[in-house]
């Protein structure tokens, strides 16, 4: 799987879905709200607004991250605002688990972000791009906690892709 532009970031091939689905279900809910109320007979202008925010807020609650990377940088966009850390200088990588479990990157300008794992094991390109700026900031002696957090990741990730190709075979 080649690029033609090794310059042009790379971005979640499953975000627009799940955008989607988030959009789809404050919608819905909209709808439902409304005709409900509707029906009851106690629609008003100001129980409408009601519904259309907390529709508005639900969308903003299920969207999901937009995560994207490119030669050196990793960014994940929330609804509020926009964190970027570059991964060729990292300092620390931090594995949290639990109920959902998340990376928190931090590199040596300060820069900081949260990123859910299952999107690099989504999403081979950003994988790569991260793997390949960890491997700089190893090298470049900056990445003092978190290597191998970073390659038992790896690991997984690769153990992942292998099963699932042996399962669309149908070796396994």
């Amino acid at each position: 799987m080649t690029r033609m532009d090794q310059w042009t970031p790379v971005g979640d091939r499953h975000w627009r879905g799940s955008a989607r689905l988030a959009a789809t279900c404050a919608l819905v809910f909209c709808a439902l709200s409304l005709l409900v109320d509707r029906d009851a007979g106690t629609l008003t202008l100001l129980r409408a607004l009601l519904w259309l925010t907390l529709s508005a807020t639900g969308l903003a609650v299920l969207l999901p991250p937009q995560v994207t990377a490119g030669p050196g940088w990793l960014a994940v966009r929330t609804p509020w605002r926009r964190h970027i850390v570059r991964t060729d200088a990292l300092v620390a990588v931090r594995q949290y688990g639990g109920v959902s479990a998340h990376l928190v990157l931090c590199d040596t300008h300060g820069g900081h972000l949260e990123l859910d794992p299952r999107v690099l094991a989504a999403n081979p390109l950003i994988w790569h791009e991260l793997d390949t700026g960890v491997h700089r900031s190893v090298g470049r002696g900056t990445l003092l906690q978190g290597a191998d957090v970073m390659e038992q990741l790896g690991r997984r990730i690769d153990d992942e892709t292998t099963r699932a190709v042996l399962r669309a075979s149908g070796l396994s």
